[in-house]
């Protein structure tokens, strides 16, 4: 009877799943992973042909699986159950990012992470990487508590509320040449009429990584060194990782998401006006706001239950009344690959976006996300004006710098489809800020595109 009783009810559960993922509907959106899910491919006798319209009805469909937040949340419950129970707590694990899940392929105007990831292992020995140890150092703060490795390279670092998500970095000590020679392009183009300045942003793995931990993620500060080694002595270099070491017992990096704070991007800022040699606002000059109940992009990436229990404060900071500023956009329109098919007429909007508490979306506070030119106009009048090429990082600096600048313009890297040297000729620019995390500083698409800017 026993026997019995058990098949039934292991038919029963089977016959539940076949009718739930062959009649309900597919999901189309995964919120926790920040992205759209694979469609149902359009059919072509190519396509059937040579096997590929097979291959990419089975990724829809083992993509695309109804209620597929809800089974990923209880995946990732059972796993932390088992770990608190059965992990000994010394003990390290790291999963390797795998190029081909689609875990790292969120919506581009949410981040970059697919193109980092992939580009920053391209140079480095994976085995050479496995024994090679991080280069020793100190920094003022460094978190000592039991950590964990998640999968796809992130470090999972201490418990309970205070829980934060590192993001490896294995980009070797040489990289980043091309980075540094697109700058010195841009300034030999340019000529001495605009000032061409490069930031690299390190992530908050090199401030708050464990020792234990150390060995799997590699020295973003000798990257860095080596990137401004490279400058020729008429770009600027704009050395935040100092600024940021300075003050890595604050809060200048988010717990839950793979961006820093936007107080990570006021300390760099001001970094970056003193070079200028331009004003700047002090944060009385601001208006601090929050969204509470913040869980970010880590937690998608990692999979790992004890990030969405640790949800923070996301804290941004408004200018006030004192500078008068309008805002500018230009959006382009992309297709299923994040690839720009046309933009639109210019139009005015507002600069900072209203998120409500528990958004997961809330650093798309600065303009609304990258896809787009953004030109702002503010009333400090001193003949100085700024294009800031960037990523995702870049987009928590623009809001800084209206009390420095009479016009501030934002380009990511990923969207931009005229000429750069006729729009910094159009629009008079006088100074250019290169400002990307350290990943993307490394890859050579970065790179790449910025060149492309030069020959659109």
């Amino acid at each position: 009877m026993g026997k019995k009783l058990f098949i039934l009810l292991i038919g029963l559960m089977f016959g539940g799943f076949t009718v739930l993922f062959n009649f309900f509907p597919r999901s189309t959106v995964s919120e926790l992973e920040k992205r759209d899910l694979a469609k149902f491919p359009a059919y072509s006798p190519e396509k059937l042909a040579d096997g590929s319209f097979a291959k990419e009805i089975s990724l829809w469909f083992s993509d695309s699986e109804p209620y597929r937040d809800f089974f990923i949340g209880m995946s990732m419950g059972l796993k932390d159950l088992i770990r608190v129970n059965f992990s000994k707590e010394s003990s390290l694990t790291f999963h390797a990012p795998d190029m081909t899940d689609n875990d790292y392929s969120p919506g581009a105007d949410f981040d970059d992470t697919d193109e980092l990831m992939e580009e920053q292992q391209t140079p480095v020995d994976e085995e050479s990487t496995e024994n090679r140890q991080l280069e020793e150092y100190k920094n003022k703060i460094t978190a000592q508590e039991n950590a964990k490795i998640a999968n796809a390279g992130i470090i999972i670092v201490g418990s309970g509320e205070k829980t934060r998500a590192l993001m490896a970095y294995a980009g070797d000590s040489t990289g980043g040449v091309k980075f540094a020679e697109v700058a010195n392009k841009y300034k030999r183009l340019l000529g001495d009429s605009v000032n061409v300045y490069c930031m690299v942003i390190p992530t908050s793995t090199e401030f708050y990584c464990p020792d234990a931990a150390k060995g799997r993620t590699k020295s973003q500060r000798a990257t860095i060194n080596n990137i401004f080694a490279n400058l020729s002595d008429s770009v600027t270099a704009v050395d935040v990782y100092t600024t940021l070491a300075h003050h890595a017992e604050e809060d200048i990096y988010l717990r839950t998401d793979h961006h820093w704070s936007p107080l990570g991007a006021f300390y760099a800022a001001r970094r970056f006006a003193k070079v200028a040699k331009v004003p700047f606002a002090d944060t009385t000059s601001y208006i601090r706001k929050v969204v509470k109940r913040y869980v970010g992009s880590m937690y998608g990436y990692s999979k790992d239950i004890s990030i969405k229990k640790a949800p923070e404060d996301f804290v941004f900071y408004v200018p006030d009344s004192t500078v008068t500023y309008t805002t500018t956009y230009v959006n382009y329109t992309v297709d299923e690959n994040y690839k720009v098919t046309g933009e639109s007429q210019p139009y005015k909007g507002k600069y900072f976006f209203d998120y409500k508490d528990g958004s997961g979306a809330a650093y798309c506070t600065f303009m609304g996300g990258d896809m787009k030119i953004t030109k702002v106009e503010t009333s400090t009048k001193n003949g100085r004006r700024v294009l800031v090429l960037k990523d995702s990082f870049g987009n928590a600096i623009p809001g800084y710098l209206f009390f420095s600048f009479e016009e501030v313009h934002v380009v990511d890297y990923r969207y931009f489809t005229r000429n750069i040297v006729d729009y910094i000729k159009e629009n008079k620019i006088t100074d250019v800020l290169f400002a990307n995390n350290i990943f993307s500083a490394y890859m050579p698409g970065t790179a790449r595109r910025y060149l492309k800017f030069l020959k659109n």
